[in-house]
């Protein structure tokens, strides 16, 4: 079995690769090929935290994988990350372990590509404007991945904490061509940008859609167990779209607050979800009929998109002799 740690998954995964290769493993998925339940997860209520199984099988790659990952929003206050994993892989024609690989820096990733294959499937061509909300690990990440799918000429920065928001910016001035603004409050990001990334844990909205221009794309990858990053006005006026609909409209820890509590509330149905991004892929759905359609990605994470990039690592691994052996 090889080991590789979270500085070698880093190295490993290439960010461009992994946002096409999740194109087929996700209409594979809205195409019922793929085996993956919803995940499961033992609650830490005293800190707020949880621990997470989530195991799936790509026939097509033959991919077979299990993500344990924990998620403590309070470990932010420690100075420590809040999502913290690790990807067990297997021989998919045997069942044998062939990896155990850090997934903390492949969970960031892989969010964040998902949420830039949305965007090159569902923004505008010529949206050069980006708005991050949020100054974590995933506020980061979208930093590096969104402008691999579009011309982003200006990044917005905006968190509850300016000072963060000012060291985020400060952090990736030197690895963007895009101007860095950091801004004074999440309106203020969010009023004329065309591209809105909420990656935040909030329990309450942080956007409303009078502050959303027509025409814009939304990427929400945020997760709070107990509340909601977007609310039920952005969700209704907005053409919903989602990576499965068996996981986004599950009980938590699976789903997505931000749509069940509308339905659940009765200002949407389920039928207010347009499509899945894998069936956006196939051009089985299509997604933005018009320029100033508002679309919404809501991300709850999936097992697929992390066999694929675990895959992806694995061969590179394999390819550049790095990693350790173990024999268990």
């Amino acid at each position: 079995m090889l080991v590789i740690n979270e500085q070698q998954a880093s190295e490993l995964l290439d960010l461009e690769a992994l946002i096409d290769a999740l194109a087929p493993a996700m209409s594979e998925l809205s195409a019922g090929k793929v085996s993956q339940p919803p995940r499961i997860a033992a609650m830490v209520e005293e800190k707020k935290g949880l621990l997470a199984a989530m195991p799936v099988y790509l026939p097509n790659s033959k991919a077979l994988a299990c993500k344990l990952v924990s998620v403590f929003p309070l470990n932010h206050a420690l100075g420590l990350v809040s999502h913290q994993a690790a990807i067990s892989l297997f021989d998919g024609d045997t069942g044998r372990q062939i990896a155990l690989i850090d997934g903390t820096h492949i969970t960031a990733e892989r969010t964040a590509a998902g949420a830039a294959l949305a965007t090159r499937l569902l923004a505008r061509p010529d949206a050069t404007k980006l708005a991050i909300l949020g100054t974590g690990v995933q506020a980061s990440a979208h930093i590096g991945a969104i402008p691999r799918v579009r011309d982003i000429k200006e990044i917005r920065i905006a968190g509850r904490s300016r000072n963060k928001a000012a060291a985020l910016a400060e952090r990736v001035k030197g690895e963007a061509t895009a101007e860095i603004v950091v801004a004074d409050s999440f309106e203020d990001a969010v009023r004329g940008a065309e591209i809105i990334c909420g990656t935040t844990d909030a329990a309450e909205p942080i956007m409303e859609m009078a502050w959303v221009p027509p025409g814009a794309h939304i990427n929400s990858v945020g997760f709070n167990l107990k509340g909601r990053e977007i609310g039920e006005d952005v969700v209704a006026g907005s053409k919903v779209f989602v990576e499965a609909r068996f996981v986004a409209l599950a009980e938590p820890p699976a789903g997505a607050n931000d749509l069940m509590w509308p339905i659940r509330d009765d200002v949407i149905t389920e039928d207010h979800i347009v499509a899945e991004i894998g069936e956006l892929v196939s051009g089985d759905q299509l997604g933005r009929a018009a320029d100033n359609d508002i679309t919404l990605y809501k991300s709850v994470g999936l097992g697929v998109q992390d066999a694929a990039a675990a895959e992806l690592v694995y061969r590179a691994a394999l390819n550049k002799n790095i990693g350790v052996e173990v024999d268990f």
